[in-house]
């Protein structure tokens, strides 16, 4: 999990821009995996499967790159980033289904105790089904839109920022102080404390 020092955040483009220059000088092989931006009806229709409003900041980030492709190399810190309508699909089929009846969470202040929310949308993954979740339905004391964390196999759901602008202007700031670095063992960006 990569280090988060709230601080002011900066704006989604400029997010966009500087994280591009860092990638292409120090690896520039996963610019490729930007899809191209999500329309204005791509983000409607996923609004509407959803039942929720995206946060602002998060549909303008979609509006410049529409995630990268499936299956590429991690961005967010070893993580690809947004398979959101598939990986909610699983999440919500499972939940639907009864898989989480009885079973309770251990989370930060401002998070719900369940194990999974509908209201919890996956913006990357790590290939193992956890994921950094947009917290739409947060507790008492949270923000609609904070970033948490959600795993699959541990009853910890962490807050780790009050809002994706706040959450992904850190991580890029992190990229910028030299604290993540590519790995081809790791298949993808990695904080450099975990190598």
């Amino acid at each position: 999990m990569f280090s988060f020092l709230p601080t002011k955040a900066d704006d989604i483009p400029s997010i966009w821009n500087r994280f591009e220059n860092w990638l292409a000088k120090n690896a520039p092989h996963l610019t490729g995996t930007l899809n191209a931006p999500a329309s204005e009806e791509d983000i409607n229709a996923l609004e509407k499967i959803l039942g929720e409003s995206l946060p602002m900041a998060y549909a303008g980030f979609l509006k410049i790159h529409n995630g990268q492709d499936r299956d590429g190399e991690g961005l967010i810190d070893a993580e690809e980033l947004l398979r959101i309508l598939e990986e909610w699909t699983v999440w919500k089929e499972l939940l639907d289904k009864g898989d989480f009846n009885g079973t309770q969470a251990a989370p930060d202040a401002g998070v719900k105790a369940s194990w999974w929310n509908v209201k919890w949308i996956p913006i990357t993954y790590d290939g193992s089904g956890n994921h950094y979740c947009l917290d739409l339905d947060p507790a008492t004391g949270g923000r609609r839109g904070q970033v948490i964390r959600v795993w699959h196999d541990s009853a910890e759901r962490e807050l780790i920022a009050d809002s994706f602008q706040e959450w992904i202007s850190g991580y890029v700031r992190g990229l910028e102080r030299g604290r993540y670095v590519y790995s081809e063992d790791w298949s993808g960006i990695i904080n450099k404390d975990d190598l």
